[in-house]
Formats: C-alpha cells, sequence, structure tokens
C-alpha cells in the first residue's frame, strides 16, 4: 500500500502536508505506508483509521512543531505508533526527539521506522514515571503527548522529566478546558502552571488541533 491522500479533501490534505512537512514530505508519505501496513498488521492502527491517517493522525500531530524552537530536546511519552513523536520529529527536525513507550511490540515498530526512515531520534522502552527513564530522558525543554491519559496523570508523568520553564503540550479534544480547570488544583501542586489551550495548524488544517500548554515551575535548575 502506498501513501495516498485520502477523500475528497484529498487535495487540501496535501497541500497542507506540503506545507507542514516541506522538502520531508517523502518522508512523512514513508511514515503513512508503515503505519498503513505494519502499523495494522501489528494492531497498533486500526485498520479503520488508514482512510484517514493524514488528517486525523499524521498532520494532527505534526502541527504542534510549529511551537517548538529548533534546538529544543523533546520527550514524547506513551508514543504508540510515533504520534505526535515520529511526525513531529520529521516535520522539525531541529528538535532532539526522544520517544518513550512501555510495550514492547510498540518500542519494537518505533525503533525499525527511526532506523527506515533515518531520522535521529531515540527510543526508550519504559513508563514516563520510571525512575530510569527520568534519569535518561529528564530536564527536557519539552513533554509532549497524544491521547495517554487525564490531564492530572498526565502532569505528574510529565512535570519530573521537565527542566524548570519547560513546557508540558498535550494534545487534546474538545474537553481541553474542561479538563483544566477540573484538575487545575492537582497540576499547580506538583508544579505546573500557566495551563491554557492553544490552536496548532490555524492556516494549515480545516481542524486546527489542539493542545493544553503548561509551565513547569519551582525545583532545582
Amino acid at each position: 500500500m502506498t501513501a495516498e491522500f485520502e477523500g475528497e479533501g484529498g487535495d487540501q490534505l496535501r497541500a497542507a502536508a506540503v506545507s507542514v512537512f516541506a522538502d520531508r514530505l517523502p518522508m512523512a508519505e514513508k511514515y503513512w505506508e508503515a503505519l498503513a501496513n505494519a502499523g495494522v498488521e501489528r494492531g497498533l492502527i486500526g485498520p479503520r483509521e488508514v482512510d484517514r491517517l493524514w488528517g486525523r493522525h499524521i498532520l494532527n500531530c505534526a502541527v504542534i512543531a510549529e511551537i517548538l524552537a529548533d534546538g529544543e530536546t523533546v520527550v514524547d511519552i506513551g508514543s504508540g505508533a510515533g504520534l505526535p513523536g515520529v511526525a513531529v520529529a520529521i516535520a522539525k527536525p531541529g528538535v532532539e526527539m526522544t520517544l518513550v513507550e512501555p510495550l514492547l511490540r510498540r518500542a519494537t515498530f518505533l525503533e525499525e521506522v527511526v532506523a527506515e526512515l533515518g531520522i535521529d531520534v531515540r527510543v526508550i522502552r519504559g513508563r514516563a514515571e520510571e525512575k530510569a527513564v527520568v534519569k535518561a530522558a529528564g530536564r527536557a525543554d519539552v513533554v509532549t503527548s497524544r491521547a495517554v491519559a487525564p490531564l492530572d496523570r498526565l502532569g505528574k508523568w510529565s512535570a519530573p522529566l521537565l527542566r524548570p520553564g519547560g513546557r508540558l503540550v498535550a494534545i487534546k479534544g474538545s474537553s481541553a478546558s474542561e479538563e483544566i480547570t477540573t484538575h487545575l488544583g492537582t497540576l499547580g501542586r506538583i508544579g505546573l502552571s500557566g495551563l491554557r489551550v492553544e490552536q496548532c495548524g490555524t492556516s494549515t488544517l480545516a481542524t486546527p488541533t489542539t493542545v493544553v500548554l503548561a509551565t513547569r515551575v519551582g525545583g532545582r535548575r
């Protein structure tokens, strides 16, 4: 199966992909092929998702690269099939990306994809809250995630991996503001402040990506 831009909105998706990935679009297409083939075969991607891989998954994740800066260290927790970590690494080669994934079959897939794409990305098998993972990947500038956990648990796993002043960037859905309201007290107690909702991809995607942002305060520098 080769990469295709799905449905009636295919031309718009292709234009968005060109804008987001530029000369690295062929690499993004290779990633699409890995998700649509090995990703489905190994149960990392549902078969029904193949027809919406570009819009709902790859581009939805890749556009958060616009709020990252070259040179930043980024840790993607619960990376799964590489969303958002691999998509961001393709779109923003200037960041230093680490993928954290506890399940062997997913971590193996990630290692294979990284090798096939030839991108400078580290894969760590483990849970974000494990001491060994914090030691190996901690003091990051940014911790990203997508569909991993409610915001309170996500904050508890992300904060120890962030340097003071580092940012949590969590892809969320329409209930993002409600999650902030619900978990604000817990997040404050673990050292995350300045919580807010932002939209990424407003100039490229028909449906922009909603993210929750927070900054880690306190701790040792």
